[in-house]
């Protein structure tokens, strides 16, 4: 039985999938600890979990868009992450004694502690946000800032010299939740990398959501453009309402928005805050999203074709991967009207094509193995 702490940034995206590996070894007989805050885990881990708690400080938002969204993202979350966390994570540490660090790629606090005790970690990459280090070669001073933070934060931790690695990939290896198309050119990925796919675990059901409502004799497409881009998206939204208007004899629309997002919405469209999307998959025809990785690669193992429209990060790269193989369309996020979703859309539901690539790329995910081929990565890293 060996020891592991996981330590990830506080974002639901980031902390699912790590959820369902921590639940793999944990089946297996492994003690599991995760650092960090317990009010926004618990809910997400399960009961079952231990959490050495860590308070949740709030650090500035990341609404940029381009490389404004990058600076934003190191300067104003990652960095302030790792300071707020560091000590935190040195305690759980002396109480655990782990023998193995999971750590999110982005949350550095838990690379600095690892290599200061000499404890064995491995990257996790939740996304493919900076899997391939798109900067290396398009934008070299873009990465050599980044690297200029990671050194910041290494030294703020009384580190000596610098970083001897990148932060964001552990000497000890890399398990990326991705493959496939959406793992990008693998020329460009990490030489240890462990492309196992989407790792998906049960979630707590919603009781309140009204299953009853989704009519069998029409087509259902889930709207979604994630938490962090609900302020973003209101437009898109407001959009997609127009696009969906006429639809109403031929589809349902289960759109996730907060309340007043859409006002007065058409009979045949559904406005929730929050969904039970694994719950809901298998229902759905069509979903059109954002580009996170999560709900690209939960969509595309349920065979559900999808129209992207990236805002920021990886979302780009996603929806790029995603039309190249057939599995969807890319649309612009701040400039495609609504008869071209419209089109976009009814081009998903009435070309038999797509649904079929995606069920072909959904394939290729769950090839990876998931939280079971990760959990396999994590016992071999201690045992060697």
């Amino acid at each position: 039985m060996s020891r592991f702490l996981f330590l990830s940034l506080p974002l639901t995206g980031h902390v699912n999938p790590m959820a369902a590996v921590a639940t793999a070894l944990r089946r297996r007989g492994h003690e599991v600890l995760w650092a960090g805050s317990e009010s926004f885990l618990r809910p997400l881990v399960g009961e079952d979990e231990r959490i050495h708690p860590i308070p949740l400080r709030a650090h500035r938002g990341q609404a940029e868009r381009g490389l404004d969204a990058t600076r934003s993202r190191w300067e104003g979350y990652i960095v302030p992450h790792a300071k707020s966390t560091r000590k935190g994570v040195e305690a759980a540490v002396a109480d655990f004694a782990p023998d193995v660090l999971v750590v999110d790629q982005h949350a550095i606090a838990g690379a600095i502690v690892a290599q200061a005790h000499g404890l064995r970690w491995v990257s996790v990459a939740p996304t493919t946000m900076e899997l391939t280090r798109p900067f290396r070669r398009a934008l070299p001073r873009v990465e050599a800032w980044i690297g200029e933070q990671m050194a910041g934060a290494w030294s703020a931790a009384g580190m000596p010299g610098a970083p001897p690695h990148d932060l964001r990939f552990s000497p000890h290896g890399v398990i990326a939740f991705t493959a496939g198309a959406l793992a990008g050119d693998p020329a460009d990925l990490p030489s240890d990398v462990g492309l196992v796919g989407p790792a998906i675990a049960a979630r707590a059901p919603d009781p309140d959501f009204p299953f009853d409502w989704l009519d069998p004799g029409r087509r259902h497409v889930l709207v979604t453009m994630g938490t962090l881009s609900m302020d973003l998206a209101k437009g898109f939204y407001q959009r997609v309402a127009e696009a969906l208007a006429p639809l109403g004899d031929r589809l349902q629309a289960i759109v996730v928005a907060p309340d007043g997002t859409l006002t007065e919405p058409a009979g045949h469209v559904l406005v929730r805050r929050r969904v039970p999307v694994l719950d809901l998959l298998p229902h759905l025809h069509a979903v059109v999203a954002h580009g996170g990785l999560n709900t690209l690669s939960e969509a595309l193992v349920h065979g559900v074709p999808l129209v992207v429209a990236p805002i920021k990060g990886d979302q780009a790269l996603n929806a790029n991967a995603v039309q190249a193989a057939g599995a969807g369309l890319r649309v612009s996020f701040d400039h495609t009207r609504p008869d071209a979703l419209r089109a976009a859309l009814l081009r998903l539901l009435d070309e038999p094509a797509y649904a079929a690539a995606a069920r072909a790329e959904g394939d290729r995910l769950t090839a990876g193995g998931g939280a079971e081929a990760a959990a396999d990565i994590l016992e071999a890293h201690h045992n060697d």
